[in-house]
């Protein structure tokens, strides 16, 4: 495991791009590390490497296959290295604004406008003595059960992150999906509550996907909704599985599900449009996705792996790799029933999965 540690930091001097990432309940870390500083995007969706796309659509980015060295290794255990830091004091015109946001969404909601949008921030963190891929490994040590990643490109910047949720699994014309929603933070109980407004967030957005996937699969199974633990936070989840018509394309597929509802709202469009219009920044990558395009390279078949980037951070270092700040992104599922103080609330619990690692 130190040679492809090792290797990320060789490649990050160097200003070459390359992503380490470690799947769910995984013992495997990967690498891929391109041998050139090219800015490679996906056209098709027929192309194989790692991609890297943004939450609005307009860049879907790759570290291509065949551009790139691939390095497996097993995980070593060890001990998880929390953050001293406090992170306690509040922000009071971010917690307004945000507030401010979250009430606008409901009366868009109210009016009918839409039934569910997905609203989020942004948070700026100041942290001197950072190390990029020790931090990474902090990650990978505190969430085994999300898809941990570090991306690096020098003409796309640096991204890691946890990220609890699949877009989509794709082997041949078998595919796998979740609908993930509601939030709780972990009290130590050993039953989770939910109430109605996450049951019925979490509940639109399987009905979507479900609607979506039955135009291109013949056949769509779908389990019952239970909880399960991100870190400190509960969610309720559910799986969605199928096999695609022979007439689905993988591009197809991913058009008709990014962005979910999980992140964006109901109906997509309109909910985007809101969130395009009202939140006051650019998500970037952030509720973009993530991950394994046309595979070959871990398993004997040809296999796509996706993962939204949800419980991630952008690293902004300046020209000398010398670490300036670090950019925290949180979102919020609103429905006709949330009310906005706990909609920051739950903003703040989410933005420690991050602070926990620096």
């Amino acid at each position: 495991m130190e040679a492809i540690i090792a290797k990320a930091k060789k490649q990050f001097q160097q200003k070459l791009p390359f992503v380490l990432y470690c799947k769910p309940d995984s013992s495997e870390l990967i690498g891929f590390f391109q041998q050139n500083n090219t800015l490679f995007s996906v056209v098709d969706f027929t192309e194989k490497g790692f991609v890297f796309a943004s939450f609005d659509g307009a860049k879907t980015h790759l570290i291509p296959e065949n551009e790139s060295e691939m390095v497996r290794v097993t995980l070593e255990k060890k001990e998880n290295a929390i953050s001293k830091n406090e992170f306690t004091i509040v922000d009071a015109l971010a917690k307004n604004n945000f507030e401010a946001l979250v009430f606008k969404g409901i009366q868009s909601i109210k009016n009918n406008e839409c039934n569910k949008v997905v609203l989020s921030r942004k948070e700026t963190v100041e942290i001197a003595d950072f190390d990029l891929v020790s931090t990474f490994e902090k990650l990978v040590q505190l969430y085994p059960s999300t898809f941990v990643y570090c991306f690096y490109h020098p003409k796309i910047g640096t991204w890691l992150g946890a990220t609890p949720e699949q877009l989509l699994k794709a082997t041949e014309a078998v595919f796998e999906t979740i609908s993930l929603a509601g939030t709780q933070k972990d009290l130590g109980l050993s039953e989770i509550t939910w109430h109605k407004k996450e049951k019925e967030e979490q509940q639109f957005v399987t009905d979507y996907i479900v609607s979506k996937l039955e135009s291109v699969a013949s056949r769509v199974l779908v389990t019952e909704p239970y909880s399960v633990k991100a870190g400190s936070i509960w969610h309720i989840k559910t799986d969605i599985s199928g096999r695609l018509n022979s007439d689905s394309s993988l591009q197809k597929v991913i058009q008709l599900l990014h962005p979910t509802p999980a992140v964006c709202g109901l109906p997509k469009e309109r909910a985007k449009a809101f969130i395009l219009e009202n939140e006051q920044y650019d998500r970037s990558f952030y509720t973009g996705f993530l991950g394994e395009l046309n595979s070959s390279f871990t398993s004997n078949t040809v296999s796509s792996d996706l993962f939204v980037n949800l419980r991630c951070m952008q690293i902004d270092f300046d020209s000398n790799l010398a670490l300036t700040s670090a950019y925290l992104y949180m979102g919020c599922g609103i429905t006709k029933d949330s009310v906005p103080e706990k909609e920051w609330e739950e903003s703040v619990h989410k933005s420690m999965t991050m602070k926990k690692v620096l």
